[in-house]
């Protein structure tokens, strides 16, 4: 007995090693290696032409380019949001017509391809030269010509927006359905009223399971508005496409256009962050520490991971 105790306490008194991994030292030089690799190609090759990026990065055309691109990107992301909210309500409702109708749209869209529908709605004279506004299978109020109303830029608004809400409403509907049911049926017995219900009980338990795909979809919703570019809306990647055509600086002029949709995605990444992070409170899939007190409370574990002391 007096041999185990010996044992426990020289055991409880020696110095701990570090479990010593070869195979995450060889993996991080190697991604070390590639990284020093890449930092030096694009410092040192004098074909990315690297003065020339800097000096139209800040230019009239591109900062112009680069406001239309975040306009469309939040008015495509609130509409489409605002649409698919009611979508998702319409597929989660009694009514087998609301159902179907969601259902349908939802089918339809995610079919296409965005700059199929794009295009669609750019050419839509073709299908329909003039719109009226009047008693259905009546007489017209107002009669426009579809060539004047829908616009390039109107065209692009229509059919992101669109797109934005058949993939938002799915968002939306899978989060509500993370809810249990238990709880709204709780309520409900408690006697309060539909929106109450939504707003108090099913909503901010939802919005963990909805924030992270929105702050996914609204990055990605930033760089596919490039694809307007098809039909002469002038956003970032059109105003850069314009100066290269007469100068035909392509790389510089793609770079300009790179960096800045790096550095919105970036924003929007780190807001994004804090926005989870403020939903997850009193949720165990959450840390209510911030980014960088996480960061420096790991330091201990990365040094001994390292076998440093």
């Amino acid at each position: 007995m007096s041999d185990r105790s010996v044992s426990d306490t020289e055991l409880l008194s020696a110095r701990l090693v570090p479990l010593r991994r070869p195979g995450q030292w060889v993996s991080a030089a190697v991604v070390i290696v590639l990284l020093a690799m890449v930092v030096h190609t694009l410092l040192t090759n004098p074909r990315f032409q690297w003065p020339i990026v800097w000096s139209y990065f800040t230019t009239g055309p591109v900062l112009r380019g680069l406001l239309l691109t975040l306009w469309l990107t939040a008015a495509v992301m609130v509409c489409g949001y605002l649409l698919g909210v009611v979508l998702a309500v319409m597929r989660l409702s009694r009514n087998p017509v609301l159902r179907s109708v969601s259902f349908g749209y939802v089918w339809l869209v995610r079919s296409v391809p965005p700059l199929v529908q794009l295009l669609f709605w750019y050419e839509l004279a073709s299908l329909y030269p003039q719109l009226s506004l009047g008693i259905p299978f009546g007489p017209a109020f107002i009669t426009v010509q579809t060539a004047h109303l829908f616009t390039g830029l109107l065209a692009a608004f229509v059919g992101l927006t669109l797109d934005v809400a058949a993939f938002s409403s799915e968002i939306v509907r899978g989060g509500i359905l993370s809810v249990e049911a238990g709880q709204v049926e709780a309520a409900q017995a408690l006697g309060l009223g539909p929106w109450r219900i939504f707003r108090r009980i099913v909503l901010p338990q939802a919005m963990p399971a909805i924030v992270p795909a929105s702050g996914n979809m609204l990055i990605g919703m930033l760089k596919a508005t490039s694809i307007v570019s098809v039909i002469a809306v002038q956003d970032l990647l059109y105003s850069v496409q314009l100066i290269y055509n007469q100068n035909f600086l392509i790389i510089p002029l793609l770079l300009v256009a790179t960096i800045w949709y790096i550095l919105l995605t970036t924003v929007l990444s780190v807001g994004q962050y804090y926005v989870e992070r403020h939903y997850a409170r009193g949720s165990r899939r959450g840390d209510p520490r911030g980014l960088w007190a996480i960061t420096r409370a790991n330091i201990p574990l990365f040094r001994n991971l390292a076998g440093v002391s």
